[in-house]
């Protein structure tokens, strides 16, 4: 037998998430309507189509492994320096090079209970020991993090902010005040995937200085690139060094990086899906209102439905609407788990979501 590590040989081989396509194996059908991943169905920029259209030749090539093109235009983007950059296969990837950086076995490190949880199976994998504290009012609490942080000595803490999988958010000046009291020694992951939905207000000012924050973006959701799996970094110069150690520098492929670089150029086409995702969120709030459900208000690209019940009602719900052949998730832990989410969807989705919701529910009776 290989001779697994204690560590490798106690962690579970499977995670909650269940992809679309694993269940349509399953069920022998495809889904009518894709809305559980949070993905952007309205895509990506015709201009990065395109520009992976004709990276694509060159795909016997390495990507560069310095993202070099890439970094340049974020950093003027952003208003910062190349050197306080780092691109990875997603804002999961670049956790999964964070926690290798911070945590070996037995490291502290403090998350809400019932957030991200990828992050969490990243802590788990390098044998950290994670703390958790309670959401308050369906937000995750910056107050509680800190405490609880400076309670156990953490090496690394996180928040997502627009949070997953409430899709609540807190203002910048929420967030900044929780920067200002990270403790020293702790690093604090801002995951920022779903800023570019949020109100303006939302995300604090870079500031490249500061040694305990790492704030982390992606192209996957509001530019809809999931599927090409580019994230990146934004923090001091030396938490991006300690990146540079560790991460994969060949990660990145080359049609990925162009895909990235004419996504990012694009700022029309985003803007333009932005008014279809809020648009998309406004029906199926006026939808779930006319069975008496309750949306929570959300700065992401899905909506988040109080079914004011418990998790075993909206567990049931869940699976009512796979059989009608509409793929949606809901959060994993109490109370959070009262609620079902939907993804932003194009109107022909929602159509069908609008079809099979009265029928879901009809089962429940």
């Amino acid at each position: 037998m290989p001779r697994y590590t204690p560590l490798v040989a106690s962690l579970p081989s499977t995670v909650p998430f269940v992809g679309p396509e694993t269940q349509e194996r399953a069920r022998g059908q495809k889904f009518a309507a894709r809305l559980g991943a949070n993905e952007n169905v309205f895509g990506p920029s015709p201009k990065a189509i395109a520009a992976m259209q004709a990276a694509a030749p060159d795909v016997w090539m390495y990507g560069d492994p310095e993202n070099h093109d890439l970094k340049q235009a974020l950093a003027a983007f952003h208003g910062v320096a190349p050197e306080n950059i780092v691109v990875g296969a997603g804002i999961d990837g670049l956790l999964g090079s964070l926690c290798r950086m911070l945590v070996s076995y037995g490291t502290p490190v403090v998350t809400s209970l019932g957030a991200y949880p990828t992050f969490n199976f990243h802590v788990a994998g390098y044998g950290g020991v994670l703390h958790t504290v309670p959401y308050v009012g369906d937000c995750e609490d910056p107050v509680a993090l800190i405490n609880k942080a400076q309670e156990v000595d953490a090496s690394l803490m996180y928040l997502a902010n627009p949070d997953n999988p409430m899709g609540t958010w807190h203002g910048a000046d929420v967030v900044q005040e929780m920067i200002d009291n990270v403790p020293d020694g702790t690093v604090l992951c801002l995951d920022e995937a779903y800023v570019e939905f949020a109100p303006e207000g939302t995300a604090p000012v870079f500031d490249t200085d500061n040694r305990n924050v790492i704030r982390m973006r992606t192209f996957s959701k509001a530019y809809g690139m999931a599927g090409a799996r580019v994230g990146y970094a934004i923090g001091h110069v030396d938490l991006i060094d300690a990146f540079n150690k560790v991460r994969d520098h060949f990660g990145m492929n080359r049609a990925s990086q162009a895909g990235a670089l004419a996504a990012l150029g694009d700022q029309k086409y985003l803007t333009q899906t932005l008014a279809n995702v809020n648009a998309a969120k406004a029906r199926i709030g006026d939808i779930v209102r006319g069975y008496g459900f309750d949306p929570i208000p959300s700065a992401t690209n899905f909506v988040t439905l109080d079914c004011g019940r418990d998790g075993d009602y909206a567990r049931s719900l869940v699976g009512a609407l796979i059989a009608q052949n509409i793929f949606v998730r809901m959060p994993f832990v109490a109370p959070q788990d009262r609620c079902i989410r939907i993804s932003a969807g194009r109107p022909q989705d929602i159509d069908l979501f609008e079809q099979a919701l009265p029928l879901a529910l009809e089962t429940l009776k």
